[in-house]
């Protein structure tokens, strides 16, 4: 708890820290907790700095930084604990806040450049069955006394599989956002930017069997799920209920709010969904990000493959 009065940087490195991370969610417009973990990857980056050069750092040791610097900083890191994708993200915000005082002309971000980021370990989504994933989001599955909040639980676990939603971008959800008769819906995800995914009918009926029994007045520009007190609906609040349906069918742990997006996904691919439409739908940035799901469904790909090329 000491270590963290000591002076890490000079004020002059400091200040220039603090305007790159106001601008990183006001211009670049990360989100709040990619900008908190950059503040706290180069927090202690300075403080391990300080303590490889002997003395607070300042824009002169930025200046001169070695690629031997930073993989002595991520050798510490790795030491603590920290795996592959967190060393990953740290490396990321460094090389971010390098190439900012790069364009100011106050350092060289070729140092950073030079470091390869960690091997990062594969991993797949694991997607619940289709069956599992039907059942999860019925209405008569969810465990809540009161009506209007199952009605609720189940209308944003609807969403996240029925349109393949991240739970925040259904919990930013407006009344108006959805409608009866609507056939698509349009969502703003990462980076403000927005997508049209189809709405089927079941999803819109769960919304409105949710709408019917709230007790709260749901206005234009509010926010359409709302927590027990009226307020709006906390993420960690599905995470609770998914949990308890978990125990109470028997499903494993990797079935969480966010499996509902895989199994979207997983399920439209293996249902003949072409990748770059499943990418539009999730909103992936990269196509790369979801060629993940080819490896959820490899059985599927193998029979298309046997079925299809000519020396299968």
């Amino acid at each position: 708890m000491q270590a963290e009065l000591l002076v890490i940087a000079d004020q002059t490195l400091m200040a220039e820290r603090q305007k790159w991370l106001a601008g990183l969610g006001q211009e670049r417009r990360l989100s709040e907790n990619t900008v908190e973990a950059y503040e706290r990857d180069t927090r202690q980056f300075l403080a391990f700095l300080t303590g490889h050069l002997g003395g607070p750092a300042g824009l002169s040791d930025i200046h001169s930084l070695r690629p031997a610097d930073l993989r002595a900083f991520l050798a510490a890191r790795r030491r603590d604990g920290m795996g592959a994708r967190s060393l990953g993200r740290s490396l990321a915000g460094l090389r971010s806040f390098l190439r900012y005082l790069e364009r100011k002309g106050l350092a060289n971000a070729a140092g950073a450049s030079a470091v390869r980021s960690p091997k990062q370990p594969k991993s797949l989504p694991k997607p619940l069955s289709d069956g599992q994933a039907i059942t999860v989001v019925s209405h008569d599955a969810q465990l809540h006394e009161e009506a209007w909040i199952a009605a609720r639980d189940a209308a944003v676990l609807s969403l996240l599989y029925g349109c393949g939603l991240r739970i925040s971008e259904a919990l930013d959800m407006k009344p108006e956002d959805i409608h009866p008769g609507a056939t698509s819906l349009r969502v703003t995800g990462k980076g403000s930017k927005t997508r049209l995914v189809p709405l089927l009918a079941i999803v819109i009926d769960a919304v409105e069997k949710y709408r019917a029994l709230c007790p709260y007045h749901l206005e234009a520009g509010s926010p359409l799920f709302r927590g027990a007190r009226g307020g709006k609906l906390q993420a960690a609040i599905i995470q609770r209920e998914m949990q308890k349906l978990r125990g109470a069918l028997g499903l494993p742990d990797s079935a969480t709010p966010h499996a509902l997006r895989h199994s979207f996904a997983t399920h439209l691919l293996a249902g003949g969904g072409d990748l770059r439409t499943i990418q539009e739908l999730l909103g992936h940035a990269s196509l790369s990000t979801t060629q993940v799901y080819t490896g959820v469904d490899s059985a599927r790909l193998l029979e298309v493959y046997d079925r299809a090329h000519p020396r299968a």
